[in-house]
């Protein structure tokens, strides 16, 4: 497989990974061509290389930036943004799992304590009411707890308990 072809399976591959984390198709493409880009690229380098708009670049640039698994870059001389790719993988992971965290996990947990205070009015409704908001607000809890370790964690220490889980 030449690099072009290979260059372009990746970044349509990342592109359909991507949506699964959270992320729209377009967004993920732009962060695998900032990954193995060898320099920072403009919006307009990205605009050429992944043949889309100026704004779907910029829109989707911008919540890379939000996510925090890209940076904005200044080149001395140049008018234009440059933009990189957080190249560390588990600094990318982390980073990742941090974001949904805070997007996905944290809100619905706020919401399970709220509603886990419910008084039970002795209805078969309300007991089961409570029974499943109590199982779930503890697996939530759990989660948050297993990614609050492994956000915390570093990549030897990880991959050392895994395989001793795993043993």
């Amino acid at each position: 497989m030449k690099y072009t072809e290979a260059k372009e399976e990746l970044i349509q591959a990342w592109g359909n990974l991507g949506y699964s984390w959270g992320l729209n198709k377009t967004m993920a493409q732009i962060h695998a061509l900032l990954m193995i880009s060898p320099k920072p690229l403009s919006t307009e380098d990205i605009m050429d290389e992944l043949s889309i708009s100026r704004g779907n670049a910029n829109m989707n640039i911008r919540a890379l930036l939000d996510w925090g698994i890209i940076s904005r870059i200044s080149i001395a001389g140049e008018r234009k943004e440059y933009f990189k790719s957080e190249k560390d993988i588990w600094a990318l992971a982390r980073q990742v799992a941090k974001e949904r965290r805070k997007r996905e996990l944290e809100p619905i947990l706020k919401v399970l304590r709220e509603v886990n205070d419910v008084q039970a009015d002795g209805t078969e409704e309300a007991k089961e009411f409570k029974k499943v908001v109590k199982e779930l607000k503890n697996f939530a809890e759990k989660s948050d707890g297993l990614l609050e370790t492994f956000i915390k964690a570093e990549e030897s220490w990880f991959w050392n308990n895994l395989l001793k889980l795993m043993k």
